[in-house]
């Protein structure tokens, strides 16, 4: 089973837990999954991280060339390298800089090659072109399956 991650990066600091126990019991449901994610920080880095704990494989989307200078956060940074490199598969699209459309573009190639796309989403609207509610609206356009995980009542 190959299962995406589309995700907010900015997980309140009481809600991880939650959120890193959604993750795990979705991924449990199978075995071995491939797991698709760009590592973002946040959502995507819990998600690869678990589908490593349960025994699957991570492929990597990489949005664009230069994509580990989007990082503000120098551990999530950290933590990008790391899962990177137990990555089974990297993929980089063919945009020369960091951009809304490459990271949109991203999204859309994860949930192209997905059976299943996770969403750690609070059900706003995106706050740029290819955030989290874009890429969910996407996979319901394809009959993707979605699973949303967000902690009742928490704002971001």
């Amino acid at each position: 089973m190959i299962v995406g991650i589309t995700g907010h990066q900015d997980i309140p600091e009481d809600s991880l837990e939650s959120v890193e126990e959604g993750i795990a019991q979705t991924l449990a449901r199978f075995i071995r999954p491939i797991g698709l994610s760009s590592l973002a920080a946040g959502a995507d880095q819990i998600f690869a991280k678990n589908v490593l704990r349960v025994g699957g494989r991570l492929h990597v989307i990489l949005p664009c060339k230069g994509y580990e200078g989007t990082f503000s956060d120098s551990e999530a940074l950290d933590r990008f390298r790391e899962l990177l490199t137990r990555a089974e598969r990297v993929e980089e699209l063919g945009y020369d800089h960091p951009s809304e459309e490459a990271f949109f573009d991203a999204g859309r190639r994860i949930v192209d090659l997905s059976d299943v796309l996770v969403a750690v989403w609070d059900g706003h609207e995106a706050r740029g072109k290819g955030g989290t509610a874009d890429i969910v609206r996407y996979a319901k356009g394809k009959r993707v399956g979605v699973v949303v995980i967000w902690p009742p009542c928490v704002s971001r």
